[in-house]
């Protein structure tokens, strides 16, 4: 997918960021001060910086600053702090896009794959092969050996949001917050009934339960 450098100082939030990107078929390399990460983007060929401003040694807007006298490669801004001015900065400065603490993940990951797209580092998603079965993300149609497959729209977005976070544990909250917004009436165990649907219409065992969390997409079982 892309290579990602991560600029993060607490280890803990730097991991968490590294595992889920990974988990997403991105690879990593990690700096802990605005030093490390200017040395590494200097070294290596990066295809986009997750950046926290509050940095030992060079602060992220430094580190922003003096990427951008020689370097286009998209920024994304990672901070706790969210005041107009420091945002403003980060802008001023050239940055693509700018996300506070906390956060969650799965929006995290979002980010990250439409400044991707934005760039050309990454190609939608528009279908998948599942042994016979073909899913045509972008037209809404699945066919397999004895043709078409009646799958409802909302069906084929949850599994293609299942098959971008492969790997990932997907809560049932996460899902009806991406799929159908966060103040949609709508009640988290309607997501088992739409797995349920998916597993029997595909014949499809790639979509694990993990018990009292969610759901998660494994390319082979």
């Amino acid at each position: 997918m892309a290579d990602l450098l991560i600029v993060e100082d607490d280890t803990a939030t730097n991991e968490a960021i590294c595992e889920y990107m990974k988990s997403a078929g991105h690879t990593t390399l990690s700096a802990f001060d605005g030093e490390q990460g200017l040395q590494i983007a200097r070294e290596k060929s990066v295809d986009l910086v997750i950046l926290d401003i509050m940095l030992p040694k060079r602060t992220g807007l430094e580190v922003l600053k003096e990427l951008r006298q020689k370097s286009s490669v998209p920024v994304l801004m990672l901070t706790a702090l969210d005041d107009e001015p420091t945002q403003a900065a980060s802008f001023d400065e050239e940055v693509d896009d700018y996300i506070t603490k906390p956060f969650s993940m799965l929006l995290l990951g979002k980010w990250v794959a439409a400044l991707l797209r934005r760039c050309g580092k990454s190609p939608e998603l528009n279908q998948i092969q599942i042994g016979d079965i073909t899913v045509d993300f972008g037209g809404y149609i699945a066919s397999g050996q004895n043709g078409p497959i009646d799958l409802t729209p909302k069906e084929i977005d949850l599994l293609k949001l299942l098959v971008e976070h492969k790997g990932l544990v997907l809560t049932r909250s996460q899902i009806l917050d991406e799929l159908w917004g966060y103040d949609y009436p709508i009640i988290d165990r309607t997501i088992d009934t739409y797995i349920k649907n998916l597993r029997k219409k595909l014949g499809l065992d790639r979509i694990v339960t993990v018990k009292g969390v969610g759901y998660k997409y494994e390319e082979q079982l």
